[in-house]
């Protein structure tokens, strides 16, 4: 009986010890990563992020260029799993019809019309 105790004992201790080098002595520090490391309610916040932007700016192009980010979607599928997402997590009607304008913008745009990047 006392080997199990200290079997358990010890398991536990090199338990405590690993969380403890873990989260304090040596935690995982995430740089420079990317849009499309996110989690899909950060993405959401991101593509309403690229709405707003793009209604103050009005190019596409920079707007399609910041959705990119996001991965090797088309912007108009970006932004329609970035709605539904943004109906499921309660987002306001405001926020949802910037989301719609941009998505609408989206289904004429033709790349080759855009102005050149600055």
């Amino acid at each position: 009986m006392r080997r199990w105790i200290g079997f358990l004992i010890a398991i536990a201790l090199g338990a405590v010890l690993g969380l403890l080098y873990g989260w304090v002595v040596n935690p995982v520090e995430y740089v420079d990563t990317t849009p499309d490391s996110l989690r899909m309610d950060f993405k959401t916040d991101y593509v309403l992020m690229v709405a707003e932007a793009y209604q103050k700016e009005g190019s596409l192009g920079l707007a399609a260029r910041r959705l990119a980010l996001l991965g090797d979607a088309s912007p108009a599928e970006l932004i329609a799993q970035a709605s539904l997402s943004a109906v499921q997590l309660g987002y306001s009607n405001l926020d949802l019809s910037i989301m719609q304008k941009l998505a609408d913008d989206f289904q004429t745009w033709n790349p080759n019309l855009e102005e050149p990047a600055p």
